[in-house]
């Protein structure tokens, strides 16, 4: 398995495993998410491929297949009463369904954390949907902690 930043070639294969996670979000969240409906247009994820700001890392195995992503963002922090810093932000992590069970979420992640902290980020932070109890419990393997709750009412 080889991990590193996602190129243009690797596109069709990232709107494929778009659409998994779409559905898994679909499924928890049926108010927030339409099954079938892109996240990203072509051209914004092409963008984003090439957007240093915002990382897309891959993994494929060895005879090239995809078998999963992670989406970041860089933010930075420079609040009134906090000292400055910057965060990676997990936007996405998805390891193609056909692939699960090879430990590729993990390795994505463990590259991810390295290259984190290579380039001199503070933390790495990312949002989980309440009812996806697999992707909770992955992060938590991972050693993530709490960092804050969101909360909402639905009018």
């Amino acid at each position: 398995m080889t991990i590193d930043r996602a190129t243009i070639k690797d596109q069709p294969d990232i709107e494929r495993l778009l659409e998994q996670v779409c559905k898994v979000h679909a499924d928890i969240r049926p108010d927030l998410f339409i099954e079938g409906k892109r996240k990203y247009t072509k051209e914004e994820l092409a963008a984003i491929i090439e957007d240093d700001g915002r990382p897309i890392f891959v993994a494929h195995d060895d005879d090239g297949t995809l078998m999963g992503y992670c989406f970041t963002v860089t933010e930075e922090h420079r609040g009134f009463n906090d000292p400055p810093h910057r965060t990676l932000y997990i936007d996405d992590l998805c390891v193609d369904e056909n692939t699960r069970g090879r430990h590729v979420g993990k390795k994505l992640y463990d590259y991810v954390t390295g290259w984190a902290k290579d380039h001199g980020f503070y933390n790495i932070t990312l949002h989980v949907w309440e009812g996806n109890d697999s992707a909770k419990a992955f992060y938590e393997s991972m050693g993530l902690k709490i960092q804050l709750y969101g909360m909402e009412t639905v009018l």
